[in-house]
């Protein structure tokens, strides 16, 4: 198995493990972004003190450079970058999306201009495939159509065909080329389309579910639609999961928002927000954001965080302030540090709580202590 249910809080929260080529991994987890191969100003050894269990490579942007032939002849992306421990990659589908004044979407894939060049490029489910089995990673996500919000319902099911019928040609690409599964081997994950219509969602979370991949995501999420319609589609879309494969909200979130999926049963999540917040000078804390250049720091010598890592602990306010606005590399460092152990802690913190079977009272108490203390 792949994945393993431990045990189910009254709130719906789950705790689990995932085995993984590269390790096992407990969920709830946070995984840090490595679009280009590395969490940007962190070094391997960062994140492993910082705890973190699976991080994530990017297809579009590795296939892009060095190339996928490249890394894979170096010795996949685990040696590439330098982390023994397990990664994720995804499809590519979402940059593609992100991509829209620039693609065209057939049923054979999606032709578009990359942002590099502008050089023409071809994207279909079996090339996505491929190039994630050269990355090797130990999760891979299947190539799906990501529709934008708004999005009115004609489009949307054609959107779904798209994906539906190209996580078959996916899967038929895996089942003739690699395993399917089992220890040591590269594990698959389905996404769920199906924009804001509930119907939708069932269908694909079903038609999925039935095709047995190793695990499911909830895709087309954060694209711009308001927190309601989020978590609606995540309300719409776990009920028809299989209850003993993982779950992943791509992209995904905020502290609450995270709080909030992992009580609708949501195991992994990823963002790029604690790194990006780091790097505009912005750290996150029990008591909320706080923003380190602002001048209510200049003299004070209490750390960012008294909670946090002894990374960034040994710095204060004042200090990493200047480092920041003297331009010192250190303040990114140290800023990514901090938010990332926050996630990280986070969801650490989760998974006790579900264990204890208390995950309703921590979601509460986390809640009301982070949004009623807005630092400056």
């Amino acid at each position: 198995m792949s994945f393993e249910l431990h045990s189910v809080d009254p709130s719906g929260a789950r705790r689990g493990t995932l085995h993984l080529p590269h390790g096992d991994v407990p969920t709830p987890i946070f995984m840090p972004v490595g679009t280009q191969g590395t969490v940007k100003t962190l070094h391997p050894e960062d994140l492993e003190a910082l705890g973190a269990r699976i991080i994530l490579g990017n297809t579009y942007h590795l296939c892009l450079r060095p190339g996928d032939e490249s890394i894979r002849s170096l010795g996949g992306l685990h040696s590439f970058a330098g982390w023994e421990r397990p990664m994720l990659t995804d499809s590519g589908g979402f940059q593609v999306w992100s991509l829209a004044q620039l693609r065209k979407i057939t049923e054979d894939g999606v032709r578009f201009r990359n942002h590099i060049d502008g050089a023409y490029m071809m994207l279909t489910p079996e090339r996505s495939m491929e190039i994630q089995a050269n990355l090797g990673a130990d999760i891979a996500m299947l190539f799906d159509e990501c529709p934008p919000y708004p999005c009115d319902r004609r489009y949307a099911e054609k959107s779904l065909g798209y994906t539906l019928r190209w996580a078959k040609r996916c899967k038929a690409w895996v089942d003739s080329h690699l395993p399917m599964s089992g220890p040591g081997l590269q594990q698959h994950f389905g996404i769920v389309q199906g924009s804001v219509y509930a119907d939708l969602r069932k269908s694909c979370a079903e038609e999925l579910a039935a095709m047995d991949f190793d695990g499911y995501a909830i895709g087309g999420v954060s694209v711009g639609e308001p927190e309601e319609e989020m978590l609606r589609a995540i309300e719409n879309t776990t009920p028809y999961l299989p209850t003993h494969k993982a779950r992943y909200a791509m992209g995904l979130g905020t502290p609450v928002q995270i709080l909030e999926m992992i009580e609708r049963g949501v195991d992994m999540f990823d963002c790029v927000m604690p790194t990006r917040l780091a790097r505009h000078g912005v750290a996150l804390t029990p008591d909320g954001p706080m923003h380190i250049k602002n001048e209510a720091w200049k003299n004070d010598p209490r750390p960012i965080d008294p909670e946090g890592h002894p990374h960034v602990t040994r710095f204060s306010r004042a200090a990493i302030r200047h480092f920041f606005r003297a331009g010192e590399m250190l303040a990114l460092r140290v800023l990514s540090f901090q938010n990332l152990h926050f996630y990280l802690r986070l969801v650490a913190q989760a998974r006790s709580a579900i264990e204890a079977g208390q995950f309703a009272a921590f979601k509460r108490s986390f809640i009301s202590r982070y949004q009623a203390h807005q630092l400056s």
